[in-house]
């Protein structure tokens, strides 16, 4: 037989027991440090105690931080924006400068031109020629105001009759005075009560290459036309032609000289006579004349072959 089980008995504490206990549950819930749990079941178990607050890291060191970056970029920023700004103005101000430099070389240029012109224009003429196969055309210029006129020789060739349209339209008888073949030039005369305009012989040892000059002419019978060019090369030898003149130190232009412009005047900007256009070249390949190469016989020549026919003739 199984024994009968004996009654559970009720444990109980002694008022000192029981005074020890809390003084424990005391000390516990005082102390700083963990202790373990107790393993008898009869003991409460104690609370837990509360956790300590938890300190937030402060975000004042980070805000200064992140301020400090920010004001290096835009430091930055700005510094480089300020710095292209004064660069793009000294360029801007450099380009505009050249820009005023050139607008201003060429507004004095073309006043040079226009006064040029206007000096000069008056001082070359139309010479028309009568001979026996029919009639031709060509320029002259006057360079004495008593009425000599020098044109190119191969205009006044076998000529029968000669005539002079001045810039006003007056027309006038001339005569022939004298002619250069080896140089082909030759000096006209006209007698007139009216006031010429003389262009002043220039040194033509003294032009430059890529110079600015002005032909003035009757190219294809249109009067008083004026081209523009410069001067391409100086000292060139230059042959008209089988059996014709061969010019030396004929001055090279790209100035646009047509039929009409032989004898014509080939000025400076200052309106000084420095060579009488006389033939342009011819493209051989095709027989016809090329474009931007005309020659022109230098003032020198001009002034040592006048002068020399003048001095046969009387005043």
């Amino acid at each position: 037989m199984l024994a009968p089980e004996t009654p559970y008995e009720a444990k109980t504490t002694t008022p000192d027991q029981q005074y020890t206990w809390n003084w424990q549950i005391n000390e516990l819930a005082a102390s700083p440090y963990p202790v373990p749990p107790s393993t008898d079941p009869t003991l409460p178990i104690p609370p837990t105690p509360p956790a300590p607050p938890v300190r937030r890291r402060s975000r004042g060191g980070f805000r200064a931080w992140a301020i400090g970056v920010l004001a290096l970029v835009l430091f930055f920023i700005f510094g480089t924006g300020l710095f292209a700004g004064w660069q793009f103005s000294r360029t801007t101000t450099a380009a505009g400068s050249a820009t005023v430099s050139t607008t201003q070389a060429t507004a004095s240029a073309q006043t040079a031109q226009e006064a040029a012109i206007a000096k000069d224009k008056a001082g070359v003429v139309e010479v028309k020629v009568t001979t026996q196969s029919g009639s031709a055309i060509g320029s002259g210029v006057i360079i004495d105001a008593r009425g000599y006129i020098v044109t190119n020789n191969h205009v006044v060739s076998g000529a029968q009759s000669i005539e002079v349209v001045l810039s006003d339209g007056t027309r006038l008888p001339a005569q022939l005075v004298g002619t250069s073949a080896a140089n082909d030039l030759a000096v006209l005369k006209i007698n007139t009560t009216k006031q010429l305009t003389a262009i002043k012989l220039g040194n033509s040892s003294q032009v430059q290459v890529g110079e600015d000059v002005l032909a003035i002419g009757n190219p294809l019978g249109i009067t008083q036309t004026v081209t523009q060019g410069i001067i391409s090369a100086t000292g060139r030898t230059v042959s008209e032609g089988q059996g014709e003149a061969t010019l030396t130190n004929a001055i090279q232009t790209d100035a646009a000289l047509n039929p009409g412009n032989s004898g014509g005047a080939l000025i400076d900007l200052q309106g000084n006579l420095i060579g009488i256009p006389t033939l342009g070249a011819i493209d051989p390949e095709f027989n016809t004349p090329a474009s931007g190469v005309s020659f022109a016989i230098p003032s020198n020549t001009v002034a040592s072959v006048v002068s020399q026919m003048l001095a046969n003739t009387p005043a």
